[in-house]
């Protein structure tokens, strides 16, 4: 991870949490503080200070199906791609999702069929703690048959909103809970053959309390400093979808850079 220089702003942020910052100089040069330093005043700046906002320029908040106002009117495309839904059929209903099979109309006016999931939604907890440590998972995935390292995360239930969800699922599976939220981004993970959502929320403030994990759910917590978990990743140690994601999204946020 790159190193965050300490600004002003974050002497403030020091100040108004009650902290002393006299240990933080006036050089921005590069390597003067501890990693763990730098990162834990970018994360006081993200979540406390409003300027810092988890959505700068609009982004954050899932796909959009417009073009950005500046782009060119001759890079935007008015070919209709739709496709059009004709009749539905349920090929197989299980407990976590179901799969079907649509006839649907092609933009061309010719008919072919679709396969896909119905997937109920998930949301996916960054939790941090005040030094910069993340938590993590591990936790085996049968379809796979493997071990992976994970962001804790878990399956909106029927009503249920993405927030209630994210605290929901973060106590359930590590026993954490956090005193502040912030939401990050919602991405489609596998556009090509689910409908699949993603929620990612930001948690901070973390406190230790008891875990209520399903009788099938066997998991180990992880504690791990941010620039490891990178490291992890860069050498696929970390290789799950929406950890990876979820951490490059971190890593861009307290660089200031989105």
């Amino acid at each position: 991870m790159a190193l965050l220089a300490v600004s002003a702003a974050s002497k403030e942020v020091l100040r108004n949490e009650g902290q002393n910052s006299s240990f933080l100089p006036d050089s921005q040069e590069s390597g003067i503080f501890l990693p763990a330093i730098r990162l834990s005043v970018a994360i006081i700046l993200t979540m406390k200070n409003e300027i810092t906002d988890l959505h700068p320029q609009g982004v954050g908040r899932g796909c959009k199906d417009t073009a950005p106002r500046d782009t060119p009117s001759d890079k935007v495309s008015t070919t209709t791609l739709t496709e059009t839904g004709l009749a539905s059929e349920t090929v197989f209903k299980g407990r976590l999702m179901h799969v079907k099979l649509d006839r649907v109309r092609l933009p061309d006016g010719r008919e072919s069929t679709r396969e896909y999931i119905v997937h109920p939604g998930a949301v996916v907890v960054i939790p941090v703690f005040d030094n910069g440590d993340l938590l993590l998972e591990r936790q085996h995935r049968y379809p796979l048959h493997r071990d992976f390292i994970e962001l804790p995360a878990g399956k909106i239930d029927p009503g249920e909103d993405d927030l209630t969800c994210a605290k929901r699922e973060l106590e359930e599976e590590t026993g954490y809970t956090a005193s502040e939220w912030r939401e990050v981004t919602t991405i489609y993970p596998c556009i090509g053959y689910s409908d699949e959502r993603l929620a990612f929320y930001l948690a901070r403030g973390l406190k230790e309390g008891n875990h209520g994990r399903d009788h099938d759910e066997f998991l180990e917590i992880l504690r791990v400093p941010f620039g490891e978990a990178m490291d992890w990743v860069r050498s696929g140690m970390i290789c799950e979808t929406k950890t990876v994601i979820g951490l490059f999204w971190l890593e861009k946020l307290l660089d200031q850079a989105w």
